[in-house]
This record gives C-alpha cells, sequence and structure tokens, in this order.
C-alpha cells in the first residue's frame, strides 16, 4: 500500500516518525508525499503546548477530509497528542481507524494494514505504586529508519524519557521515564548514517547530558562524544537540549578537545527569576546560572550558546520578568527562544490560576525579543570581515541561485542561516564545507563571501612565496586564522560560533546584498 506521512513537532518526534517509515518500507509498503495518491495516511502529532495541539488537531482533521471523500483506506493517528488524548481523539473523529501512542512505534505495521485493533498500546513497565502505565519503547541501531531531513544531516536520540518534574512540563507523562540507548548501539547508527552520506549528527534527548546517568554508567556522554569523534565522515556533532545540573567537566573538556563536536551548548533555562524558578520546579537562580555560564566560556572558549525562556507563567511579576531581562541582556546569548506560558492540563502548574492576561504575555516576549535583537545587531556588526567555515545546506529560499549554509554556531531549523552571496551553487552540494568570509546581515542572518575569502587565499599565497623568496613583507599584514592579511581587509579574527539568534518569520526573508550600518 502506499503511505502518506505528516509528522509534526519537536527532533525527537521526527526521529520516531522515521522510524515507523522505515517499518512501514521494510514491510513492503510504499511511502509517498502526495496525500491524494495515499491508500493509508499517518499523522505523527504532538501535544506540548496548546498551540500544537491545535497544529495536530487541524492536520487530523483535514486527512479525515481525505478519507471521507474516498481519498484513503485507513486514517492512524500516532504521537503525543495520541498518547495523551487517544480515547478522546476516537470519539470526536470517528475516520481514525487506529491510534498510537508514544511508546507503540513498532505496532505502526499493523495499525496501518488494520490487523489488530489497537485500543490500549501501552506496555507495562515496573512503576511506582499507585502510577499508571508508561511507554517503554527506545529504538536501536538495527532498527529501520527512513530518514526525511536533508541527507546531510540527522538527528539520533541517546535517550528517551524524561524524570524531571518541571510544572509547566507534561513530557514525562508523554514519554515515560528516561532511558538511555546502548552507547554501542548509538556509534553503530552514527556509523551506518556517515556511510550513507550524514556529515552533521544532532544528539538528542529530553536531557542529553543525563545520558548513562540513569544506567549508572558516569562519564557515559564524554566517552561517546570522543568515539563519535572518531566516525569517519562525519563534519559536525552537536548536542542539543542540555540541563543546567547535569552538564559535567568531562563533557566540556570533549567538547573543546574533539574536532568535530561542535562547540554549541544548547540549554534551556527557562527564566531567571529565583521565585518563578522554583515555582517551575527548576533548579538554581540568577547566581547559580551566571557560575555555570562563566565555567562553560571558560572552559570550551568561543561556544555558541542557544537558550529558551518562558514568560507568563502563573505569578509572573513585572519585577520578575525585568529580572529576566537584565540576565538576558548581561549574558550576551547568541540565540533566544521566547515562548508564551500554556496552560496545560496534566501538568502541577494547572493546579494555579492562570493569572497572567494573554497580552501581557505577548507583551512581555516581544519586549525580550526586542532585547536580544539589539544584542544580535551588535554581535553582527563585531563579526564582519571574521573568517568562517560554512556548512552547506542547499539553494536560500529566495532564490535557487544563492546557496544558504551554517556555521558551527548554528543548528538546523532553530537558528539563523549564512547566504554565501557570490558562490556557484552547481560548485558545492549539500554538506559541503566552504571558508567564507561575513561581508553584511541583516536581523539575524549573516551574509558571506567566497569570492573575498578566495582573494585573501591568493593573498596569503603570494605572501609566503615573497617571505620564502626573501623579498621580506610587502604588505602591512594582520594576523588572520594563523595566516597573514592585508589589515584593510579583515578584522580580529575569532573562531567559529558566535552567530545569530533564532530566526523570525521576518528575518527569514532578507535581502542579500545589505550591509550593516
Amino acid at each position: 500500500m502506499k503511505i502518506g506521512f505528516v509528522s509534526l513537532g519537536c527532533p525527537k518526534n521526527l526521529v520516531d516518525g522515521e522510524v515507523m517509515l522505515g517499518l512501514a518500507r521494510e514491510a513492503g509498503h510504499e511511502i509517498t508525499a502526495d496525500a491524494d495518491a495515499a491508500d493509508v495516511l499517518v499523522v505523527n502529532t504532538c501535544a506540548f503546548i496548546d498551540v500544537a495541539r491545535e497544529e495536530s488537531v487541524n492536520a487530523i482533521l483535514e486527512m479525515a477530509e481525505r478519507k471521507r471523500r474516498g481519498g484513503c483506506r485507513r486514517l492512524v493517528v500516532t504521537g503525543c497528542l495520541a498518547e495523551r488524548y487517544r480515547d478522546e481523539l476516537r470519539a470526536e473523529i470517528p475516520e481514525i481507524d487506529a491510534v498510537l501512542g508514544t511508546g507503540e512505534v513498532p505496532e505502526i505495521v499493523g495499525a496501518i494494514t488494520g490487523g489488530r485493533a489497537p485500543l490500549v498500546f501501552h506496555r507495562e513497565a515496573p512503576r511506582p505504586a499507585g502510577a499508571g502505565p508508561a511507554p517503554t519503547y527506545l529504538y536501536d541501531a538495527s532498527t529501520p529508519r527512513l530518514l526525511t531531513t536533508p541527507r546531510h544531516y540527522a538527528y539520533v536520540k541517546v535517550a528517551e524519557g524524561c524524570d524531571y518534574t518541571c510544572a509547566f512540563c507534561i513530557i514525562p507523562t508523554l514519554r515515560g521515564k528516561y532511558r538511555s540507548r546502548d552507547e554501542d548501539s548509538i556509534v553503530r547508527e552514527a556509523e551506518r548514517l556517515a556511510a550513507g552520506g550524514v556529515r552533521e549528527l544532532l544528539l538528542i534527548s529530553q536531557d542529553t547530558t543525563f545520558f548513562g546517568n540513569d544506567r549508572g554508567e558516569r562519564g557515559a556522554l564524554a566517552r561517546l562524544l570522543r568515539r563519535l569523534d572518531r566516525v569517519e565522515g562525519l563534519a559536525w556533532i552537536r548536542l542539543l537540549y542540555l540541563y543546567p545540573t547535569t552538564i559535567g567537566d568531562d563533557v566540556l573538556q570533549a567538547m573543546a578537545e574533539c574536532e568535530k563536536v561542535c562547540r554549541y551548548i544548547d540549554l534551556p533555562l527557562q527564566h531567571a527569576s529565583t521565585d518563578i524558578l522554583r515555582r517551575m520546579r527548576r533548579p538554581g537562580n540568577r547566581d547559580a546560572y551566571d557560575r555555570l555560564l562563566a565555567r562553560i566560556r571558560a572552559r570550551v572558549p568561543g561556544v555558541t550558546f542557544r537558550t529558551t525562556f518562558i514568560v507568563g507563567f502563573p505569578g509572573e511579576t513585572d519585577g520578575d520578568f525585568e529580572a529576566l531581562a537584565a540576565f538576558v541582556r548581561d549574558t550576551g546569548f547568541d540565540h533566544v527562544g521566547v515562548f508564551t506560558y500554556s496552560h496545560e492540563e496534566g501538568t502541577r502548574a494547572h493546579a494555579v490560576d492562570d493569572d497572567v492576561p494573554r497580552d501581557v504575555k505577548e507583551g512581555r516576549r516581544a519586549a525580550l525579543m526586542e532585547v536580544q535583537r539589539g544584542l544580535v545587531a551588535r554581535r553582527q556588526r563585531a563579526r564582519l570581515g571574521q573568517t568562517v567555515q560554512v556548512m552547506v545546506d542547499g539553494s536560500s529560499d529566495e532564490s535557487p541561485l544563492v546557496l544558504q549554509g551554517r556555521v558551527e554556531g548554528q543548528a538546523p531549523d532553530i537558528d539563523s542561516v549564512v547566504y554565501l552571496s557570490d558562490c556557484d551553487p552547481s560548485a558545492h552540494a549539500p554538506g559541503d564545507l566552504v571558508t567564507a568570509v561575513i561581508t553584511g546581515a541583516k536581523g539575524y542572518d549573516l551574509v558571506a563571501s567566497v569570492r573575498e575569502q578566495r582573494v585573501l587565499d591568493i593573498l596569503r599565497s603570494t605572501l609566503e612565496a615573497d617571505r620564502h623568496a626573501g623579498l621580506g613583507q610587502p604588505l602591512e599584514t594582520s594576523r588572520v586564522n594563523g595566516a597573514d592579511a592585508p589589515a584593510s581587509r579583515m578584522t580580529a579574527p575569532r573562531r567559529p560560533g558566535s552567530s545569530a539568534n533564532t530566526k523570525s518569520a521576518a528575518a527569514s526573508r532578507l535581502p542579500l546584498a545589505t550591509r550593516l550600518p
């Protein structure tokens, strides 16, 4: 049968979807991107916040309408929304034929064919007294998987589930207890992906720095990074979803020493007010965060910081918000994402009043992003003339004649990009690393020139030849990445990594020739 697949939500949900596609293909089914041609439609849903739920429900209703019109024979709903509201979905949308929770990924083939009626999908696992059942599934290197990301990068789950009790979060209920994958299994998967052309590996979980701790394996993540650093074919290894209390010095040392591990810290801090952090059931306070960030910067020179915050949490006052804004101004994060609080049923915070009005939440979000926008503008000006390595992602949305890519300090999908303004698109494939000079920026994105870098390379070669010929140094030069270059052409070098901020919809459509004032 032909299978149409819609996957929503985070990269962790995306990996689940890729595994389900791999299982379906292994069972002999054909995957199609044309929903009208599909015999079975699968919607892999998200339920983290209200906006995600609404998007998931709308996608299900759209596919249900296709089924009513005779466009497909079966409709399957999977993922977090299915895990949370399985009974309600079946009752409200009778077109749904099967509902699979987050722990039932391997059941996708039976759900597609209708081989059994999936009513209750939880597998029982040892749980504390009085606790309900929870998902326990965990894929491994032998599990079939069909990548839906561009060929040159892939996400790899190192663990599933979460043991934290953050007041605003439903994930532990939807995903179960934290459970790490086997280290050897991850390395085998990385080797297989690299052999297939993957150049960038993105390691993900709910708390990636907790990897191995649930199995009593001290130093597991640092050891894994060093093993992955030796995988032939990989260029970058990126860590996403770190946690303030589990970032050990061994991981930071591995990040600083391993050639392929990106100097990039994705650390959702959520807030900076001590009172709000306590209400959120989050660890630390402003002073603790300042010490943590200073420690990371000291051990990983040139590190890029990404973080996310929640504004409008119950009880947040103007003073709490100003404490957060001051933290952002003082810290100088490279990428910041800001969410308005979503009052989620089933979370601890749902027991208190959602007392911050929506317009106040939106106003605080806009104000915080304006603070970050100013910081980014100053940082972008400081990067003019910097030589960087750019991983090519392909043609830009603006024009097929313009390539776009990312520096080490930019993750795919969530961060800003680099436009290569004078690069022949036919000369570079996705996944290639090219050397370029940053020539401009507007908003969150950067513009870089490969041509100017080629001029610098020629000048360096000429200077080197002159020195060997005993002609001295014919031009006034400055040091640029360890080589000489005309002082008028370059600013002081910086290691690639200090990059732009989270892209907004407006910032993603920029004139490519714009230069900073």
